[in-house]
Order: C-alpha cells, then sequence, then structure tokens
C-alpha cells in the first residue's frame, strides 16, 4: 500500500470484476474507497472460491483497503442515501445501469463537477460477461489446437477494464482539475476487448490476410517459442526474443552445428529474423526436442539461466502460492489475519512497487455495512438519532 492518493474518497457501486478491481487498484494507492451494497451483501458476495463458511475469498481480495457502507437499494430512501454519498463525495466508479438511479446526468444535476466512470457490458447498455466478449472478439478460436474453441479461464477483459477504469478516473479528475468541469466515462468490456485486439494488429492482420490466424497450441505466433519436456518428464516453456538470446541458446544446448546446416540447406539465417524462426518452425522444433529431451531439467534451467533465455516450467497454482520468489519473499504480499473469512494467508497489496517509498501492509476488506455509521455521519452529516432510525427501519445495515 501507497498513500499517492489520501486526498480522494471515492463512491464505488459494483459487483463481480472489472468495477470492483478499478476500485481496489485506487484504494491500494491510498483513495478512500466507499463500496456501497446492498444489506447483506451484493450478488458476489458468496461468489467463488468461499471457505467452509461460505465466505467468498474472491471477494475479501477484491475489496481489500474499502470501506462499506450497506444500503436497501430496493427502497427509495436507500437509493437516495447513495445518491447523496455520491453527490457528496464527487467521484463515483460503478458497472450499474446508465439510465438508472445511478445515471451520470441525474446525479451531476445535485453535483456538475461530478466525475463518474461507468464499466459496462456492450456500449448499448446491453449486458456482457468477460467470458461472452472473448468469444465475440474471437480468441477461443485462436486457443488450442483442435476444431473446438477453447475458453481461457483468466477474465482478462474484466482486469483490463478495471485497469482502464481506474486510469480513467484519474483522467477526468486532472481534466476537472483544469476546467472545473465535470464528466462520466462508459468503458464497454466489448469496447476495451476488440480496441485490444485492435492495438495488437488483430483487426487489420485478418483485413489484410482475409484469414483468420492458424491455431497453434503453445507455440507462440511469430517468434520461436513453445513448450518442450525435459529428460525427466518436466514440460518448460521456452521463448526467445532477440538475436542475442538466440544465439546464447544455441550455445546452451550445443545446436550451432545443426542449426547452420539448416541454414544452409533452406537457404536462409535465423540469426536475426524473428519470422523465418516461426516459419521454419518444422524444421527447428525436432532439434530443440532432442536437445532438451536429452537433459534433465535443473541442467537445462541452470544452462537457460546463465545464457539468459526466458522459460519456465509449468506448474499449478498450489505451487506458486508456495513459491518464494513469486509470492513468500515477494515484497507485494504481506500476512493477512484480520480477514473476514477468518482465514490468514498472503495478501497482495499494491502490486506496484516506489523505491522511495515505504510500503506498508496490504488491508483487510470490510465486513458488509461496517463502516454505515461513520460514511453516513462524515459524509452526510447525518445525527446519531436519525442514523439509529435508518438502521431500525432496515434502510441502512450496519456489520453487527
Amino acid at each position: 500500500m501507497y498513500n499517492l492518493l489520501g486526498d480522494l474518497s471515492i463512491i464505488e457501486a459494483s459487483s463481480f470484476v472489472a468495477s470492483p478491481t478499478a476500485g481496489l487498484y485506487c484504494a491500494q494507492f491510498g483513495a478512500e474507497v466507499i463500496r456501497v451494497d446492498q444489506i447483506g451483501g451484493g450478488p458476489d458476495y458468496r461468489r467463488w472460491p468461499v471457505t467452509n463458511s461460505n465466505d467468498s475469498l474472491y471477494w475479501e481480495n477484491l475489496n481489500r483497503a474499502k470501506k462499506s457502507v450497506a444500503l436497501d437499494l430496493s427502497r427509495p430512501e436507500g437509493r437516495e442515501l447513495l445518491q447523496a454519498l455520491v453527490r457528496a463525495t464527487g467521484q463515483l466508479i460503478t458497472n450499474f445501469p446508465a439510465e438508472g438511479f445511478l445515471g451520470h446526468e441525474l446525479l451531476a444535476t445535485g453535483r456538475p463537477d461530478l466525475v463518474t466512470v461507468r464499466i459496462m457490458g456492450w456500449s448499448d447498455g446491453a449486458p456482457a460477461l468477460d467470458y461472452t466478449v472473448n468469444n465475440a472478439v474471437g480468441y477461443p478460436m485462436l486457443t488450442g489446437e483442435g476444431p473446438e474453441p477453447v475458453n481461457h479461464v483468466l477474465p482478462a477483459w474484466d482486469l483490463l477494464s478495471g485497469a482502464y477504469a481506474a486510469f480513467a478516473m484519474l483522467a477526468a479528475i486532472r481534466r476537472r482539475e483544469r476546467t472545473g468541469e465535470g464528466s462520466e466515462v462508459r468503458i464497454p468490456l466489448s469496447d476495451l476487448a476488440i480496441g485490444t485486439v485492435a492495438n495488437l494488429g488483430g483487426i487489420a492482420e485478418v483485413l489484410y490476410s482475409r484469414a483468420n490466424r492458424p491455431r497453434l497450441g503453445n507455440t507462440v505466433y511469430g517468434l520461436f517459442g513453445r513448450d518442450f519436456v525435459t529428460k525427466d518428464g518436466v514440460r518448460t516453456m521456452v521463448v526467445v526474443v532477440t538475436p542475442r538470446q538466440w544465439s546464447n541458446l544455441l550455445t546452451a544446448l550445443d545446436l550451432e552445428a545443426d542449426i547452420a546446416a539448416l541454414e544452409v540447406a533452406r537457404g536462409v539465417s535465423f540469426a536475426t529474423d524473428d519470422g523465418l524462426r516461426y516459419m521454419h518452425r518444422d524444421a527447428l522444433y525436432p532439434l530443440f526436442e532432442r536437445a532438451i529431451g536429452a537433459r534433465d531439467h535443473a541442467e537445462l534451467a541452470a544452462k537457460l539461466d546463465a545464457a539468459g533465455i526466458v522459460h519456465s516450467a509449468y506448474r499449478t497454482m498450489l505451487d506458486a502460492a508456495r513459491d518464494d520468489r513469486l509470492v513468500t519473499n515477494n515484497p507485494i504480499f504481506s500476512q493477512s489475519g484480520s480477514n473476514p473469512s477468518g482465514f490468514t494467508y498472503p495478501a497482495a497489496g499494491s502490486i506496484g512497487t516506489i523505491p522511495q517509498m515505504s510500503r506498508s501492509d496490504a488491508r483487510s476488506a470490510p465486513r458488509n455495512g461496517e463502516h454505515s455509521e461513520e460514511i453516513l455521519s462524515g459524509r452526510l452529516g447525518l445525527p446519531s438519532a436519525e442514523i439509529a432510525r435508518l438502521i431500525d427501519s432496515g434502510i441502512v445495515g450496519t456489520a453487527t
């Protein structure tokens, strides 16, 4: 955690991955992020993975370092309290519908300099999820090797949308500082996905070639990169991105003579051309399969490390969670024992590292409604008697 945004307060009304991720990233850099949910938790409050007590490990990690206000959003008075909090704070991150009670124009009638960042499914307001948007832009038809589409399990578009939303919030605030004007930034998952495809050259590629890219399994498109199996059965990924790495790889595997002979036979030079290594992979891969397959993984890894080659053995997530470099001795993690689930484990704080600043430990997620009284009093100035009435009437919820 770093306190770079300690003077910024944001209301977050959201669920699932993308919108909570935006709030999380702001909170990890010191912003006060106030998540407002339905009393008892929103639709993602029990989302898997869960503990034996049905506490969501997903929820408590996407909502670290935030504060929680619980309201009955099915009742007009609960919705009015959320609207008042947004207007009092001046910043909103949400994935609620654009035309509902959290519509920007409606909220801005009482706060013209309001900055709203809204994550959506499709730009026309139609619903979408990461997994359906991913299908729409074509990536499952590039994954794997067979005729069937292969979905990946990482919600890439949700995570990219969350990061883009956090950036958009700060950009809109910078504009407000210059002009005094508020704004709404809408970030549809579909636009984020297809825009990223375009940024990587994918739209231009298929229109230029009038064909889809072939499905390559674990082969890296346009580079020398693939998985190989060592003598002791360890599957490892090896990727070459520079001429020096290529030269060092040949030396490490004693393949200089074999590659030179292949270059003569095919009338090419692989020394500096990624594309040629990719195009001639039918002849290159068997040479590397034999060389790597003749070595145990420990020997291979030592040679590749010494040569500056990018490689990694395939591991399970449980392996990664126990790894010293990734988790145990990684300063982005700290042991968190005050989680709502009661389970103690390494928790991620700020992913970015600022060498000039001291890093504080990751903070726990709130319990639903844990800060309701604090926020309603401090942000809206409600007296204790009024807050007590709201709690007694079931409009406001608390953690106790």
